[in-house]
């Protein structure tokens, strides 16, 4: 296989929202450095990113959105764009630092698509919530969105999106609505309880794209196992029916228990096992092609960087043991930078993954978003949603 891709440069660090914002760009500094230390980038050689022109970004992005973002640092708050809200502070070089994001984005998404790489990593990306013409949720601009354009464009006519955040990807949802070509998915907390409020299960698509949106509406409160259960219930079979050609995975990691901002109750073995079962699903339907991002996490000593570093290492093929100890030179420069923390031992939560599939005769607390899904969606793919089979 060819190696794989890591798209990364300390440039991306200036994506910050400032003061006490939660999305804090430190968290992938301290993702790289631990990746360093653990020697999952050892050899590699990480591909620096230019920033997305216009033409790239007009993509998804209408033009009079993409000016208001260059102007907002001088003349202020536009809140008709959702500049200057809590969410979205304007920052000096907004623009600069977006367009960056995207074209972090963009470069993976080349390399697959020119065959240098099967799979690519930027975890930088993954602003899955920025809408046509408005700033949303921490995200200006949506590198998710303008990667599957650009892919559409460039020899790939089905791709499958797969969103793990613990928000709904709505503005990818948006983008694609009504594009049979894109399968978009989102697993999140249930839309009745957190922000952005939709990703129900009754959101399909629309104009001969009927099917192609899928959502799976968490309970609040979710664990490992139940989401697990939910996953499995539901993404393989429409994968095997869609055949992507390529997979474009989300990869927010805030619905751990301990993310300050959410109420799903996900692990670090929970984040580990997502990984490694997308790149199987990567390999059995797509042809083993894999661009995977980042996205939301806000616990951000604790939890993110050990994530997206068992993220890191499974698109690398080195995927990190989860006995392993969290390096002494890493725990030592947290322990300077920040005294009062309290790091875990070691690159797991301790915690069992191992789930029961759906089908089983049993009723969980996640089986009423199963059901509501397969139901809404299956037929649509000739499935049949009340065959676990299927």
């Amino acid at each position: 296989m060819r190696a794989p891709a890591v798209v990364w440069d300390s440039s991306l660090l200036g994506y910050d929202l400032g003061g006490e914002h939660p999305f804090n760009p430190v968290r992938l500094e301290l993702t790289i450095r631990l990746a360093t230390e653990l020697g999952v980038l050892d050899g590699v050689d990480l591909l620096v990113p230019g920033p997305a022109g216009e033409d790239e970004l007009r993509r998804v992005h209408l033009a009079e959105y993409i000016e208001a973002v260059r102007q907002a640092p001088m003349t202020g708050a536009d809140f008709a764009h959702g500049l200057g809200t809590e969410d979205n502070p304007v920052f000096t070089g907004m623009h600069e630092a977006s367009a960056l994001v995207v074209g972090s984005t963009l470069l993976a998404a080349r390399k697959i698509a020119e065959g240098e790489a099967t799979r690519a990593v930027n975890i930088a990306g993954g602003l899955h919530h920025a809408m046509p013409g408005k700033a949303s949720g921490f995200c200006v601009y949506n590198d998710c969105s303008v990667a599957i354009s650009w892919l559409l464009d460039h020899g790939f006519d089905r791709v499958a999106y797969v969103d793990t955040d613990v928000h709904h990807g709505d503005g990818v949802q948006t983008a694609f609505y009504d594009d049979p070509r894109v399968l978009t998915v989102s697993l999140h907390q249930h839309p009745f309880t957190l922000w952005p409020g939709t990703g129900y299960s009754a959101e399909i698509g629309k104009g001969g794209a009927e099917g192609t949106a899928v959502n799976l509406p968490l309970p609040p409160g979710t664990r490992d196992t139940g989401w697990l259960r939910a996953f499995e219930a539901v993404v393989p079979s429409l994968l095997e029916q869609f055949r992507p050609q390529i997979l474009v995975t989300q990869c927010g990691v805030d619905s751990h228990e301990e993310d300050p901002l959410a109420d799903l109750s996900l692990s670090v073995d929970g984040h580990r096992a997502i990984y490694r079962r997308l790149r199987e699903l990567s390999e059995a339907h797509a042809g083993g092609r894999w661009l995977a991002v980042g996205g939301g996490g806000y616990q951000l000593i604790r939890v993110v960087p050990r994530s997206w570093t068992h993220l890191l290492a499974t698109v690398l093929g080195r995927d990190v043991d989860p006995a392993t100890a969290l390096p002494p030179n890493w725990v030592a420069s947290i322990s300077r930078a920040a005294p009062q923390a309290e790091l875990p031992a070691g690159m797991s939560d301790g915690r069992e993954t191992a789930f029961v599939p759906w089908g089983d005769g049993e009723d969980e607390p996640v089986d009423i978003a199963i059901r509501d899904t397969r139901r809404a969606i299956f037929p649509l793919h000739g499935l049949d949603p009340d065959d676990p089979r299927d």
